[in-house]
């Protein structure tokens, strides 16, 4: 069978379609991703006739009055549940960014040779990768990301930059409060009986 080709007459436009800007669902759709407030507030900022069309005391009217009193109910009802998850997951995880902790740690290798080991990134939304070429970049120096004994992932940073990376955290990365970073100092410990000697 010969396919056959089409004329410039047969061809219909590309339709252009939004994505919500919170959910990345359509606009249609946003009541399905559970955060439909954020949602509407984002698409009467970025499209208001759209907004309008979705959202309008018509359009909702209308929609509502093709449901029987007992889905209206359900409809209500699962949308105040979905709203209420929404908010709980954002406040848990609000409160989990809060009690994170950025730790930079200062790391003697040998004689007056250290390495900064930066950990807890990941718990504000940081890429290791990025943040780790960043700090090499800024620093001049070599830094990568290694995992940790504990099974997760740290910056290790060549040199003693501990304080030049919580200045360029504080000033670079809002999304870090300054109160979740945590310098600390690991001292090597000296061998044999002279460790009180000096």
């Amino acid at each position: 069978m010969a396919a056959t080709e089409a004329s410039p007459g047969d061809l219909r436009p590309a339709k252009k379609v939004v994505y919500c800007g919170v959910c990345s669902l359509p606009p249609e759709y946003c009541e399905f991703g559970g955060t439909t407030k954020r949602c509407s507030e984002w698409l009467e900022n970025n499209h208001p006739d759209l907004y309008t069309h979705l959202y309008s005391e018509e359009a909702l009217s209308q929609n509502l009055s093709t449901l029987s009193v007992d889905a209206q109910k359900r409809a209500e009802k699962d949308a105040k549940k979905k709203a209420a998850k929404a908010e709980a997951a954002e406040s848990r995880e609000a409160e989990r960014k809060a009690s994170s902790k950025v730790y930079i740690k200062r790391v003697e290798r040998n004689k007056r040779k250290y390495v900064t080991e930066v950990s807890g990134l990941e718990h504000f939304g940081l890429d290791l990768k990025k943040v780790a070429k960043e700090f090499g970049k800024k620093f001049a120096t070599g830094s990568s990301v290694a995992k940790t004994a504990a099974g997760g992932e740290e910056i290790t940073v060549q040199g003693d930059v501990s304080d030049d990376i919580f200045d360029w955290l504080t000033e670079n990365h809002e999304e870090v409060p300054e109160d979740n970073i945590e310098l600390i100092e690991d001292k090597k410990k000296k061998s044999g009986a002279g460790a009180g000697a000096g």
